[in-house]
């Protein structure tokens, strides 16, 4: 047997034992392997959706997550998602920004705690000034958008002097709770605040009966111990112990109260004074004795 020909027989026998080999390789120790991987094909396969077909699912998820923002938009209160704690430090600023300078609020956190599902931070207010913006305050908190609740809340009046004039006002301490929660199923997208304005409301602890009487710091005519001098179609003139002349009409600011009526017929011209609580009416009869001199 020549050398070719052994060569030859050698090349074909190691051919053979690589195919035999990779067969083995292929088809025993990597079948697993190789219908794994055809499973997860398979799988992919049926999940494979046409782009048009998506377009039109995001376009239907998108109108369900509207009508879902619409609703709980319209709700009164929401509930929002992880709410930072500062943010009733901005709430607090903005209600209190156009408060007068008598009006003092301060605000202090106490602790984060939960509630059923729910979670909410504490804070304590305290602080004083008039009787309306602390009920401005107080309604804001409760009908603000984000729900947040006054858990306790505590009234006391004061009284404070201010250049002789005194004032009459109210301290407050309150417990206020912030709500939030671990996700986003209870608040919109958009976060859009309640209406907040509240009009001016009776003062529970303003005193119906006072010793003090502001004093005329806008030179009014004083109607005590004051002179009807006459009757005019604009008004009429009235004199007050100093000798001060005024021309007053109906509806006319005075020391106290108001012109409220002039009788020509009868020669008279009608106040109402209030004189710490007590209301008074007042009228002057025109001086004939003067009009014949």
């Amino acid at each position: 047997m020549n050398k070719k020909l052994i060569s030859t027989l050698s090349v074909l026998a190691l051919l053979i034992i690589i195919l035999v080999a990779g067969g083995i390789y292929i088809f025993v120790v990597q079948r697993g392997d190789i219908s794994e991987r055809q499973e997860k094909l398979d799988e992919l396969n049926k999940n494979v959706y046409d782009p048009v077909e998506l377009d039109n699912r995001y376009q239907e998820l998108e109108r369900r997550s509207a009508e879902l923002d619409s609703i709980l938009a319209n709700r009164e209160f929401n509930i929002p998602q992880n709410i930072s704690s500062i943010k009733f430090y901005n709430f607090i600023n903005n209600v209190v920004a156009d408060f007068p300078k008598e009006t003092t609020v301060n605000v202090e956190y106490l602790r984060q705690a939960p509630d059923k599902e729910f979670f909410f931070h504490e804070y304590k207010l305290t602080g004083g000034g008039n009787y309306n913006d602390v009920y401005k305050m107080v309604y804001a908190i409760e009908q603000s958008k984000e729900l947040k609740k006054i858990n306790k809340l505590s009234l006391t009046n004061l009284v404070k002097t201010d250049e002789e004039v005194p004032l009459f006002l109210v301290n407050f301490e309150l417990i206020a709770q912030v709500y939030y929660s671990l996700d986003n199923r209870f608040a919109p997208a958009e976060y859009v605040e309640n209406n907040l304005a509240t009009g001016p409301i009776y003062d529970a602890f303003y005193p119906l009966i006072r010793n003090e009487i502001p004093p005329n710091v806008d030179n009014l005519l004083d109607v005590q111990g004051a002179r009807l001098l006459a009757l005019i179609p604009e008004g009429a003139f009235v004199a007050d112990t100093k000798g001060n002349t005024y021309l007053v009409w109906e509806g006319e600011q005075v020391y106290l109260g108001y012109l409220t009526k002039i009788d020509y017929d009868n020669n008279t011209v009608s106040f109402i004074l209030n004189k710490g609580g007590i209301i008074e009416q007042v009228t002057l009869q025109l001086d004939r004795n003067l009009n014949k001199k």
